[in-house]
């Protein structure tokens, strides 16, 4: 037996955050659109439960339960209430480490898809995304890779307006950015708009109108933060904002990937091109935003 799925990068087109609440929480407002880029995550019949990573990244993650894979397999089982057959979960890494791209929660998603359909066909829904928004704020989000709007503590979700095809360009200087630092820097000047969201534009035809209202009316609060905390973050906008084909480039979650919103699949595939002659130390993907993949 062999499964797969692929586990897509969530990119937040927007992200308002408010102050952390009682509890150290930051309430949010945020779009997620999902790439046709990302990792896999295989299951396998083992004679012993493991866990193994491969890919370009797979060297960089953990491997016992730091690994939201593992986590994700441990709650499932505490959540059935007994001995589950033996498997092999593999990942494999195509996606770089804390990049603001929702990989670990994604890669978590996939294996609880994976472990439903082998060994708990009969979970419904509603228990899989408990399962997964236990793991994590972008648990429940990342779950089926489908655009959506995300507020609260990412537990609160609804459906996406509807939005055109957007072709875009990720680009990762490959360094981290881990989400606690940015939280801990964004608290020491909190937006004071918070996490109220945009208005909700649904209609909206083109790339053009879209990036008007994402420039118009949304942020990523943690943007200045992380550019703050890692200035090469702030290179990489620099340098999308300077490119002919970029109509908006900014930061996705807490960094340290950006992208820029291309008018075409044409435009993205050049500024892909250009952007990887001119940083070849740089990770860069031409994609598609949307979901499910």
């Amino acid at each position: 037996m062999r499964l797969d799925a692929f586990a897509p990068a969530k990119v937040n087109l927007f992200l308002h955050v408010g102050g952390p609440d009682a509890q150290g929480y930051h309430p949010i407002s945020s779009l997620m659109l999902f790439a046709d880029v990302g990792d896999r995550v295989s299951l396998q019949a083992a004679d012993a439960p493991s866990f193994e990573a491969t890919g370009r990244f797979g060297g960089e993650i953990p491997l016992d339960d730091g690994n939201l894979v593992v986590r994700a397999a441990n709650a499932l089982r505490i959540r059935l209430g007994g001995p589950l057959p033996s498997f092999r979960l593999i990942l494999d890494k195509a996606l770089p480490i804390a990049a603001g791209l929702g990989g670990g929660s994604s890669d978590a998603g996939a294996a609880l898809r994976l472990l439903r359909e082998a060994l708990a066909p009969d979970l419904s829904d509603a228990d899989l995304e408990a399962v997964a928004g236990s793991l994590g704020a972008d648990g429940a989000a990342c779950l089926w890779g489908a655009p959506v709007m995300a507020q609260g503590r990412g537990e609160r979700l609804s459906p996406a307006p509807a939005l055109p095809e957007l072709h875009a360009v990720l680009v990762n200087p490959l360094v981290p950015s881990p989400t606690g630092a940015v939280y801990r820097a964004y608290d020491a000047a909190v937006a004071p708009e918070g996490e109220t969201p945009p208005p909700i534009l649904d209609g909206l035809e083109s790339i053009e109108e879209v990036c008007a209202w994402l420039d118009g009316f949304t942020r990523n609060d943690l943007q200045a933060p992380a550019v703050a905390l890692e200035p090469r973050i702030g290179q990489v906008l620099d340098l999308l904002a300077g490119e002919p084909e970029t109509l908006l480039g900014r930061m996705s979650g807490s960094g340290a990937t950006c992208f820029a919103l291309c008018a075409g699949d044409i435009e993205a595939e050049g500024l892909a091109e250009r952007l990887e002659r001119m940083r070849p130390g740089w990770w860069v993907k031409r994609c598609r935003l949307g979901g499910p993949f």
